[in-house]
């Protein structure tokens, strides 16, 4: 333990109160539960066995306070869109990790180390340093747990998190900020900090962004998506943004689950980022999704649900937010791989929760389609993923994960090509949004669809196209039902479907004008939708 306490003196943390280092879940579970806890540091026993706790007023990420310091090891690397990775200066990081430092200085403290990353040569050691029990067993629950040998050969992290949640930045206005929120990175320091804000999710997504940061500039595939491998070893990846489905249908009873949100694909195949899962439990039910309901027992953790006086947990309840989330370790999930990697992927499906009823149920994309709707990564941002979205909102999202984008948007699309190439995977465009009825696509309807897509069957189907979309698809496919193939049959009038499809289809087209300074991208507009 005194190494730990020199390091946080070194990093300007002091303190002569108890450090728990690496917590077993029953040292955490007995902290969550210590009656002496107040606000937001409080646990709440739920009769599934896993603990519940309250996030505030951030139920979902605070994209707009989330800042890279700007300095010469960034300047010319980061993508500096201006909204996503948004630059401050090392003097502003200095001050309020000051105040981070201050903070923590002479408080009980947790330490956990992980890995972020399944192959050693590749993941990044991160210590996670924090005041409150349920933020230890989040990072317990979502990165790799090193064993007991790895942890005696652990050294220094390659990055330090320390998430100071009551902490906020009074000066916000003059350090030219958002807020008095700050979820701030230095990558010279190697260090995120966290302010203001008590949502687990910005600790995770956090250091996603750093691997988004690191392993492209290496020439690997870094992704936001969910992975699984059958019995012949054929990998499955699944792209989509929070709540298109990833968790839930990579968690299939008939494969193995590598991981279900964040992975890289290099020359050995694809790899999990993350030791644990996060999924939506939003209405969730024994029936529609066992494994996930399977998977909420003791060591879970559960965010923002609404539990009754006798701890049973009311999953219908969105009142807090419609983002109810759960984290478990990956082994709550029965058929997983150990170590979370398997071989190259064969079949990329970018799932896509359309909520305007345009796009087919699936669509089989071309090589040239599959980078454009890459770059496109179209979908609905959904109720309660980021804080202010309360209702669903047409979202284009590069990589189907511009909120975790460190690079140009085209590094992810060239790794990525590149990979589906040299290993000849096809691609897939799924919609689990709604069509024309006004009902959401039933997931019964899609596992089926991805189970076709998976075994070969969709491949060998007749097929038709939607025009305006210009997307093809299969007219029948087994077990799935009928007259919902086609998004035009599912409505009363197909000029109904054909004055929205225009609408989305110039959306498309205004939104890719921004990848049109070059040849090569020019050539995708004709894979795109057509007025």
């Amino acid at each position: 333990m005194e190494h730990i306490k020199r390091y946080l003196e070194r990093n300007g943390i002091t303190t002569d109160a108890e450090i728990l280092y690496n917590p077993s879940y029953e040292t955490i579970f007995q902290e969550e539960m210590n009656p002496n806890n107040e606000g937001f540091a409080k646990g709440t026993l739920t009769t599934t066995g896993a603990v519940s706790v309250q996030t505030g007023i951030f139920t979902g990420r605070s994209p707009k306070d989330r800042y890279i310091v700007k300095d010469s090891a960034t300047e010319n690397t980061i993508w500096w869109d201006g909204n996503i990775n948004r630059p401050t200066t090392t003097a502003i990081f200095d001050e309020l990790l000051g105040l981070v430092q201050k903070d923590m200085s002479g408080s009980k403290l947790y330490v956990v180390d992980t890995f972020c990353g399944t192959n050693p040569d590749t993941r990044l050691k991160v210590r996670f340093v924090t005041k409150v029990a349920w933020q230890a067993h989040f990072v317990t629950n979502m990165f790799i747990r090193p064993s007991h040998y790895e942890l005696d050969q652990y050294g220094e992290p390659d990055f330090l998190v320390i998430n100071s949640a009551e902490t906020v930045n009074p000066n916000w206005k003059d350090h030219g900020l958002n807020s008095e929120v700050f979820v701030m990175f230095d990558l010279t320091k190697k260090m995120q900090i966290i302010g203001g804000t008590w949502y687990g999710g910005e600790m995770k997504k956090g250091m996603f962004s750093m691997m988004n940061y690191y392993l492209p500039l290496k020439g690997m595939a870094s992704m936001h998506c969910s992975a699984n491998v059958g019995e012949a070893g054929d990998v499955a990846v699944f792209f989509g943004l929070s709540g298109t489905g990833k968790t839930t249908l990579s968690a299939d009873p008939k494969r193995y689950l590598i991981g279900d949100d964040e992975h890289g694909w290099d020359n050995n195949g694809v790899f999990n980022y993350e030791g644990g899962c996060y999924a939506k439990v939003i209405d969730l039910s024994a029936e529609k999704e066992p494994d996930i309901y399977g998977a909420i027992r003791r060591d879970a953790l559960l965010e923002n649900v609404v539990v009754k006086d006798n701890g049973e947990v009311d999953f219908a309840d969105g009142s807090v937010t419609e983002n109810t989330r759960v984290s478990y370790p990956i082994y709550h999930i029965n058929k997983i791989v150990l170590p979370s990697k398997a071989g190259h992927a064969k079949k990329i499906i970018y799932l896509s929760a359309d909520a305007f009823g345009v796009l087919p149920p699936v669509s089989i994309l071309t090589d040239d389609q599959a980078q454009y709707h890459f770059l496109c990564g179209y979908t609905s941002k959904l109720a309660g993923t980021e804080r202010g979205i309360t209702e669903p909102t047409p979202s284009f999202s590069p990589a189907f994960g511009e909120a975790f984008l460190s690079l140009h948007p085209t590094m992810y699309s060239q790794t990525l090509i590149g990979k589906m190439k040299e290993h000849g995977a096809k691609a897939y465009l799924v919609n689990t949004g709604w069509n024309g009825t006004g009902k959401r696509i039933s997931l019964k309807d899609t596992r089926a669809i991805i189970d076709a897509i998976i075994d070969g069957s969709i491949d060998k189907a007749e097929t038709n196209t939607v025009p305006v979309m210009n997307l093809e698809f299969p007219t029948a496919l087994p077990n799935v039902s009928e007259g919902i193939l086609d998004p035009r049959d599912t409505y009363a009038d197909a000029a109904e479907w054909e004055a929205k499809a225009k609408e989305l289809a110039a959306k498309y087209i205004k939104n890719f004008e921004q990848y049109t300074d070059n040849d090569e991208a020019k050539a995708l507009v004709a894979s795109g939708p057509q007025i």
